[in-house]
């Protein structure tokens, strides 16, 4: 074998595993801010003094890991089209990565406002900040993070799904059960936090897969 053809085989071997450890540290980094953020956010979020200082800044520095899982989930989302190949559709492969795409960038978007906000609130106290706002502020993060990015997170893994499903290149089990997550993320009303766990517990469970299926390097 000719050394282009093994370093093509060595790629071909590696890609999936680093696609899997940026899968891995999405959902780490991602689930974690989300946790942090549930935790930090007090029980009447629409009064400003309901906030502490130690609240403030543990959302804080959930908010600024989210930039960090969003990198490592668009390294992911490369992993998947790569591992699809040439038996990638391209309708259901431009949903997918349209999808990802609009999911980080709401996520940032989000994410950006609420830290600004927090920021405000932490050099200056509630009383610089005036009440429209804050209200203002808490209402655009709260939809564009809790509702909208849900739903592109669904369709992501709803037309990822059916690609595994047309292609087989990874189970018939984890095709249907990406159906039914997606299913839930897409027709629940609620803006709870938790439910936006689904998306990184999911991913984590592909990357693991992936992960095991890859520990032996294919024979040359």
């Amino acid at each position: 074998m000719t050394t282009a053809a093994i370093h093509k085989a060595a790629q071909a071997v590696t890609a999936p595993r680093a696609g899997a450890v940026a899968g891995i540290l999405f959902a780490a980094l991602f689930g974690l801010s989300v946790v942090l953020i549930r935790l930090s956010v007090p029980a009447n979020s629409a009064d400003m003094s309901a906030w502490t200082g130690s609240t403030l800044s543990r959302a804080s520095l959930a908010l600024r890991l989210i930039p960090f899982a969003g990198i490592f989930f668009l390294w992911f989302v490369g992993v998947m089209r790569d591992r699809l190949g040439a038996a990638e559709d391209r309708l259901f492969a431009t949903v997918t990565l349209g999808s990802g795409l609009v999911f980080v960038s709401l996520t940032l978007a989000s994410c950006a406002i609420a830290a600004g906000l927090l920021d405000s609130l932490l050099s200056g106290g509630s009383q610089t900040l005036p009440l429209g706002v804050y209200q203002f502020a808490r209402s655009v993060t709260g939809l564009a993070f809790n509702t909208f990015a849900v739903k592109m997170a669904s369709v992501f893994m709803l037309s990822l799904g059916t690609l595994w499903r047309s292609t087989r290149v990874m189970p018939p089990l984890l095709s249907y059960l990406t159906y039914l997550l997606a299913l839930v993320m897409l027709v629940a009303f609620s803006r709870s936090l938790w439910l936006l766990l689904i998306f990184p517990a999911w991913v984590l469970l592909i990357s693991v897969y992936i992960l095991i299926t890859n520990l032996r390097p294919k024979e040359l």
